[in-house]
């Protein structure tokens, strides 16, 4: 697109795309206060400017639009994407300094969206009526019950609503013990056929598939004390090596002990009181450990089947993610695209590993579940909305990306400076990414090459 689409210059956004940008920033501050946040919405135009003293209130113009087949709205966006394209780093600066992770930057951010450890919305009260509601149905509405968790699950609710949103358990309350309890016999059955048997009746690609996962378990998120217990990592190898062999076309790809690691402490919880730190695990009976192995292990195989592509051969799926990575960061921030150009850093350079991994390893532990509640909620649409994230989160430090060196880029991007984030930063990275979405998605070829 030229830069006079949409009647705004470069470095000159129109009063109207300054209060577009202002009024999305509301919304998304009055959806942090403990409202539904759906995966998509649809911005259409009003007549008349909101009033700039207004509070943050969710505005009549959202209307949700969260049907797995909603894309057909598309056309109602494109004249705010024209001028979104339009309007280069000025308007992209806009929403980074408004969104800024910087709680002395943040006034107008609810007290709440500061957030403790344990998230303060997804434990509000008024939230977890609306859950219990949700769950309390003969038939669970998963479409609702989606809009709830995109901004966080109570975490005691979290093992039952993560099983709800992949898909393992149903949504019917009658069939629901009876259909786990069949699926975890499965498993054992699994496991019993595949795992527990002697190298003599592997094959030489088996073994070698077996002794890398042995390597890569004891990596996997070294620096939480409980996942390096031998039950653990036992359970780990279990798990990823059975998954395996049940999906041949990709095998044991590096990675993915990494993705069951948020399972395993979220149905670990189910079992086991107070904080991470203090689990034992003489607390858990074999039953119990065999019902987590299950869970985990068909919660990953749920996930991983919107995602195939991103670990067979050559991983095109994460490739293609990269490549619109990269082309959503020249869209939103052409000067730090240009940058990394100049100094020949390539995306593939420190995001295959994002997708790879899904961001686990770029933010804190503790925050990863808060993540996922918003990755599970968005299901088949997460591989989209990951980009999203990942510009989100490397846009987070876009002027201190300008001031360095291809070296220090990628010393920088591969160990991002997260270790002290809070629940804030996260949803900061959300409500940006939730921006960015709503702005470009709907209008795909402003991100063609």
């Amino acid at each position: 697109m030229s830069g006079g689409e949409g009647g705004t210059g470069r470095g000159n956004p129109s009063p109207n795309l300054e209060w577009r940008f202002n009024q999305t920033l509301r919304n998304v501050q009055g959806l942090l206060r403990g409202r539904s946040f759906p995966g998509k919405v649809l911005l259409t135009r009003k007549s008349e400017p909101l009033n700039v003293n207004d509070s943050p209130v969710r505005s009549k113009e959202i209307t949700r639009s969260y049907s797995e087949n909603d894309r057909g709205d598309q056309h109602a966006c494109s004249s705010h994407e024209a001028e979104v394209q339009s309007s280069g780093r000025t308007a992209s600066n806009t929403i980074l300094q408004k969104t800024n992770i910087s709680t002395s930057n943040n006034a107008n951010t609810p007290p709440d969206a500061k957030g403790s450890v344990s998230g303060a919305r997804a434990t509000d009260s008024a939230r977890i009526a609306k859950f219990t509601k949700e769950l309390s149905r003969p038939a669970v509405i998963l479409e609702k019950l989606r809009e709830l968790s995109w901004s966080g699950i109570p975490p005691y609710m979290r093992p039952n609503i993560w099983r709800l949103l992949l898909g393992y358990a149903s949504p019917n309350t009658d069939r629901r013990e009876g259909i786990l309890a069949r699926k975890r016999l499965e498993y054992v059955d699994c496991v019993s056929q595949y795992y527990d048997i002697p190298d003599s009746e592997r094959s030489d690609d088996e073994i070698n598939m077996l002794r890398q996962i042995a390597v890569d378990c004891p990596r996997t998120v070294p620096d939480v004390t409980f996942f390096q217990h031998a039950q653990i990592q036992k359970s780990l190898e279990r798990i990823l090596y059975t998954w395996a062999i049940r999906h041949p076309a990709s095998g044991y790809v590096q990675g993915i002990n990494d993705l069951v690691t948020p399972f395993l402490m979220v149905f670990l919880s189910e079992h086991l009181n107070g904080s991470m730190e203090n689990w034992s695990i003489s607390d858990l009976s074999p039953q119990m450990i065999s019902n987590i192995e299950a869970d985990c292990y068909w919660c990953l195989s749920k996930l991983l089947d919107g995602m195939q592509d991103h670990y067979t051969f050559a991983q095109p799926g994460i490739q293609r993610l990269v490549f619109r990575l990269r082309e959503l960061v020249r869209r939103i921030d052409e000067p730090v695209s240009r940058h990394m150009e100049k100094h020949g850093l390539e995306f593939l350079q420190f995001a295959f590993r994002w997708f790879n991994c899904l961001l686990i390893r770029e933010i804190p532990f503790h925050l990863v579940t808060r993540l996922w509640d918003t990755y599970l909620a968005e299901g088949d649409s997460l591989p989209d909305f990951l980009v999203y994230i990942s510009a989100s989160l490397l846009l987070t430090w876009s002027d201190k990306l300008l001031k360095l060196d291809f070296q220090e880029m990628v010393m920088f991007l591969q160990h991002l400076p997260t270790l002290d984030w809070t629940h804030h930063e996260l949803e900061m990275v959300l409500s940006r990414a939730f921006m960015w979405h709503t702005m470009f998605s709907s209008s795909p070829n402003h991100l063609a090459s």
